[in-house]
């Protein structure tokens, strides 16, 4: 394949997991929507500025966007990815004892629900002494309503870095199973934007291994929430 189409496909993939149109991708690197879309079609050559430029606003690495890791090039965040309930798509259970809020996403959440999530969510984690919160979050299940992986929409980012924020004076570590490489990239660059960063730790992997890791950095032997999760 030639080698500027090849370009472009990656470009569109990373660009429609995580919900983003190609107007948002020009605005957030500063380039002409046809640009993009002359980039995404292969008939553009893209100067090394404009390639830092792209994946920067697609929040991954130049390392990673040229990884083996790659995607469908359909779109996610469409309407029928919210026909799910929405009691079905987040879970949340706090262990007081173990002082451990741990959090689950299956499929997607809007931005209007990440406020719900960061009002439900502050009124607990404002209980706890600074400092003195741990945090479980599993990501596996985060997948559009074909089944397949996406990540952080623009507008989720915006409020995930709101929720950062507010959590960060409450928490000790965050412990985040991902569901891609791509994922563990997008939730770096947003926790150094939020200065969360030192306290995040997004992994990636096979299941009993990113579970293993979990474990081991929270110090935990297990809880409700994470025993469900263990047995799908």
């Amino acid at each position: 394949m030639d080698i500027r189409k090849n370009f472009g496909i990656r470009v569109k993939e990373l660009r429609n997991r995580c919900g983003m149109s190609q107007e948002e991708l020009a605005m957030l690197a500063n380039l002409d929507r046809s640009y993009i879309g002359g980039v995404e079609r292969g008939t553009r050559n893209i100067s090394l500025q404009n390639i830092g430029k792209i994946t920067h606003a697609l929040n991954v690495s130049l390392s990673y966007f040229f990884s083996e890791e790659r995607f469908s090039t359909k779109p996610a965040y469409l309407k029928k990815d919210f026909e799910i309930p929405f009691s079905q798509r987040f879970k949340y259970h706090i262990d007081r004892e173990k002082k451990l809020l741990s959090i689950a996403v299956n499929n997607l959440v809007s931005g209007v629900e990440m406020d719900y999530i960061i009002s439900s969510l502050s009124r607990i984690w404002s209980t706890f002494k600074e400092g003195d919160l741990n945090i479980f979050i599993d990501h596996r299940n985060m997948k559009d309503s074909n089944g397949e992986v996406a990540v952080i929409s623009p507008e989720v980012a915006k409020k995930a870095i709101e929720f950062q924020q507010k959590l960060l004076p409450y928490s000790n570590k965050a412990v985040i199973l991902c569901n891609s490489e791509y994922m563990v990239n997008q939730l770096k660059f947003l926790t150094k934007v939020s200065g969360f960063y030192d306290k995040s730790h997004p992994i990636f992997g096979d299941n009993k291994n990113m579970l293993g890791k979990a474990y081991q950095m929270l110090d935990i032997h297990g809880h409700e929430l994470i025993k469900e999760l263990c047995q799908k």
